[in-house]
């Protein structure tokens, strides 16, 4: 075995992508450049870096068209001919302004917005610039952030990022919102946590002042949305994590069932929910998750006598206390 300090193994095709990512910067800044240079400054073996660069001749713009890829002089690299120097051309495409969509950069702001959430301080200073100059673009419409064609998509774009400023900002949100199940506007007043996506769609993360609970509000479900000059009342508290679905259950909550008449069926739409199932007479047996015990007495008591606890069973008996007590009112 040589003496030879070996390297690890190159790894997979994530660890080349990320190879990629940092080769090609190198090369467009330094032009020409040997293959053993190059290697040391990657840190990568010299074999491994040319299979890197035979990857980069698929790399380009889309098309897939000789004139759209990157081209490496793989002559110089393999072969009697061979001088080991790198030779790249056709990626003028690199010095170019970056052109966004409305829905890219929105994309973009909302990912490095999580990532702060966790990053240390030294990385939280490089995101805080990245988003200065992804917002100041977005808000100034700067040419390079192109508004496309998909007017949906715009208007949901500017959305989500005026909602996710008046989160960033503290402030409260009117909006009127669309509720399909009983094909009807309702004006709420809420406070903004941030936008978040899952399967396909964006959500205001928010806590609900009417509903006294946590919501979760497709943007494309609400009509209008003014930013209000208050202060948010609420605790502050940073979007859900939708990784592990909509209503991912923690510690702090429980899973209740609800058998709802069809009067009742409204809160399939006003409230989170889990699970729906059809049941006799036009009824449904809901699964919902809550978090204090007090908001959910509060919801059956609007419903009574429209809706009644299937589980657990200790929530039926407090909201049987909750009610004689409330009827003892009228007395």
């Amino acid at each position: 075995m040589s003496g030879e300090a070996r390297k690890p193994p190159a790894g997979g095709a994530k660890d080349q992508v990320a190879r990629l990512l940092a080769l090609v910067p190198y090369l467009h800044a330094r032009g020409q450049v040997r293959v053993d240079e190059a290697a040391r400054a990657l840190g990568v073996r010299p074999d491994q870096l040319v299979k890197d660069l035979k990857v980069l001749l698929m790399v380009g713009l889309p098309g897939g068209y000789p004139d759209d890829l990157i081209d490496v002089d793989l002559d110089a690299l393999e072969g009697p001919e061979a001088d080991g120097v790198i030779r790249v051309s056709n990626a003028d495409y690199l010095t170019r302004p970056l052109r966004l969509t409305p829905t890219e950069a929105t994309a973009i702001i909302v990912a490095l917005r999580a990532l702060r959430s966790g990053a240390e301080d030294d990385t939280r200073g490089i995101v805080d610039r990245a988003l200065a100059k992804l917002e100041a673009a977005a808000a100034e419409a700067n040419p390079q952030v192109d508004p496309g064609e998909d007017t949906a998509d715009v208007r949901l774009s500017r959305l989500a990022a005026r909602l996710q400023s008046a989160a960033d900002q503290r402030r409260q949100v009117r909006m009127t919102y669309w509720v399909p199940s009983r094909d009807e506007k309702s004006d709420r007043v809420v406070d903004p946590r941030g936008v978040v996506a899952h399967h396909g769609h964006s959500y205001l993360d928010a806590w609900d002042h009417g509903a006294e609970a946590p919501r979760l509000f497709r943007l494309d479900r609400i009509d209008t949305a003014e930013v209000l000059d208050l202060p948010m009342e609420s605790e502050p508290v940073p979007p859900r994590d939708l990784g592990e679905g909509l209503f991912h259950q923690s510690e702090d909550t429980r899973r209740v069932t609800l058998r709802l008449s069809p009067a009742a069926r409204w809160v399939t739409e006003y409230y989170p929910v889990e699970a729906v199932r059809p049941r006799a007479g036009g009824d449904l047996e809901v699964d919902l998750v809550v978090a204090d015990e007090r908001w959910l007495l509060r919801l059956l008591l609007r419903l009574a006598p429209e809706a009644e606890v299937v589980r657990p069973r200790e929530f039926t008996e407090s909201f049987a206390e909750a009610a004689q007590a409330a009827l003892s009112l009228y007395g």
